[in-house]
């Protein structure tokens, strides 16, 4: 009996350990074999370990709980605490957010690192009035052309079916005189298999995890810009916890923003060399192909600068310093 009484006594001492902790949910968009997740399970990882398992983030990879583009409503209304989000998508609730696919401004990744700091408080702003809080961003590879035939020019490209994932890449696919189709991540292989699109600039990760060699044959290194995944929270979630375990939270994020950078270069290396190991032939571009591409990247610049001249100039004013 009284072993019965002691088991009882350490079960519900169990169980209120248990209950006391807080388990917050973080829907991405991507699976469990890209960079970003793979960051996001550590940066979870190290919460959980440095609150001493109080605050347990679940991470839901691959759109597997909300759709990509449901993620930032879902963070703003509450229904998960934070997720994760390619910038880009965002592009149609603000121009700042056009940043981050805008092509030729910032083709290397010391660049494109300098063009986030100066974006940054820019979009810090307006995830504010969102009710939102930025926790950190990690770095895709550059973003270069996938067909299933080779490029020279543009006009190789004439009247081809591009994939389009954001408002800058549907305009970036106008203006190389391809029609732009919406088709997400998940669903490209198909997407090429039955001729809904033959053409997408995307990364070298994006190719190699969605073994892109089953549906196209050619890959051409244009590394036109370089995007970027953002992790966002509720700000009203956030300061219901307690200063220490916040301060957890923006340490693990300067953590993962961290890693990101650290590793995207080699990740990009990788991830070319499995797409070579498969069969995709990789060509550098032609000085043809890149001189009309810088072409359409000063068009679009100035046309993200009309939309927004304040906060866009902002963020020029800052990274041309």
């Amino acid at each position: 009996m009284i072993k019965k009484v002691i088991g009882l006594a350490v079960l519900a001492s169990t169980i209120g350990v248990q209950s006391s902790a807080e388990t917050w949910n973080m829907p991405t968009p991507y699976g469990d074999a890209n960079m970003p997740t793979k960051i996001a399970y550590q940066f979870a990882e190290e919460i959980k370990s440095k609150t001493g398992g109080e605050l347990v983030i679940t991470v839901h990879s691959g759109a597997s709980l909300i759709k990509h583009p449901e993620i930032p409503r879902a963070v703003k209304s509450g229904q998960v605490q934070l997720g994760e989000v390619f910038i880009g998508t965002l592009g149609n609730e603000h121009p700042v957010f056009k940043h981050d696919n805008m092509p030729f401004v910032a083709t290397s990744y010391a660049d494109s690192e300098k063009l986030w700091l100066a974006a940054k408080p820019e979009m810090e702003k307006l995830l504010k009035k969102d009710g939102l809080m930025l926790l950190y961003a990690v770095p895709w590879p550059a973003q270069s052309l996938y067909t299933k035939f080779p490029v020279a020019s543009l006009a190789d490209l004439s009247d081809s079916k591009m994939r389009a994932y954001s408002p800058s890449t549907s305009r970036l696919a106008d203006l190389m005189g391809t029609t732009p189709t919406t088709v997400q991540v998940p669903d490209i292989p198909q997407a090429f298999s039955t001729g809904i699109i033959d053409s997408m600039v995307t990364s070298p990760s994006t190719g190699a995890n969605g073994q892109a060699w089953d549906y196209l044959t050619h890959y051409t290194s244009i590394d036109a810009w370089i995007p970027k995944n953002m992790v966002i929270v509720n700000t009203r979630a956030f300061k219901r916890l307690d200063k220490a375990t916040q301060a957890i939270i923006l340490e693990a994020a300067a953590n993962a923003e961290k890693s990101g950078w650290a590793g995207v270069v080699e990740q990009a290396r990788k991830d070319t060399q499995t797409l070579i190991d498969n069969g995709i032939i990789v060509t550098a571009p032609t000085d043809q192909l890149i001189t009309e591409l810088k072409a359409i990247g000063a068009v679009m610049s100035d046309e993200w600068l009309a939309e927004a001249p304040k906060e866009v100039g902002a963020i020029l004013k800052a990274y041309n310093k």
